[in-house]
């Protein structure tokens, strides 16, 4: 799964700016989170179409960072991601983000960004979400 992060010093009109590029471009968004910290604006979204999604941000002058993450679906209980982290930290990869996607009944779906994906990826095997 492709994620696409905007950073930007605080406008307060990120999201609005980045959702009307993307319906400009005719893309979809799929997932949204937007936050602040300190005076930055943090969306972190993924779409329909990855690659119409480049270009219409492009074209509408926002930078965009793209990464791999990685879907895992994992029990909706306290410690379950604890213990899913515990593996990368154990093996000394760093996690760059993680996001709950979806939740249902005892499951989660998450996705997760880290630093070497593929050595990361074997870590998780048996919890990964194909496409």
């Amino acid at each position: 799964m492709k994620q696409i992060m905007i950073v930007r010093h605080g406008h307060g009109s990120l999201t609005a700016d980045i959702s009307e590029a993307l319906a400009a471009g005719g893309v979809n968004i799929e997932t949204l989170n937007a936050r602040e910290a300190e005076d930055l604006d943090i969306v972190t979204l993924t779409v329909d179409r990855y690659d119409d999604a480049l270009k219409a941000l492009r074209d509408a002058s926002i930078d965009a960072i793209t990464e791999d993450a990685v879907l895992v679906r994992i029990r909706d209980e306290p410690g379950a991601l604890a213990k899913v982290v515990k593996r990368f930290k154990d093996a000394d990869v760093h996690v760059r983000s993680i996001r709950i996607i979806h939740r249902q009944q005892d499951r989660a779906v998450v996705a997760i960004s880290m630093d070497r994906t593929k050595e990361a990826m074997s870590l998780i095997k048996d919890l990964m979400i194909t496409e």
